[in-house]
């Protein structure tokens, strides 16, 4: 039951993320949309390691990684200014 829960918490902070960039105007680019993305999808991906689901393990891994690069030059960027 816990980990359903923690699941379903990986999957609302992607989700979150991108219904509010189409509806509300939050950016792709902005630290929110992107840690939301980066942790939802890394405790997905990790989730998806621990029951050997290689497919699902793949899409959430590049989604967590994608999400991290974006992170990452968000705040080097931020260290910039």
């Amino acid at each position: 039951m816990a980990e359903q829960l923690v699941e379903i918490v990986g999957a609302l902070l992607v989700l979150s993320a991108y219904a509010l960039a189409q509806f509300a105007g939050l950016p792709r680019r902005s630290f929110r949309y992107l840690l939301a993305n980066l942790v939802g999808a890394a405790i997905l991906a990790a989730l998806a390691a621990i029951h050997h689901q290689w497919g699902f393990l793949l899409l959430q891994g590049v989604w967590a990684v994608v999400a991290l690069w974006g992170v990452v030059g968000r705040l080097r960027e931020r260290e910039a200014s």
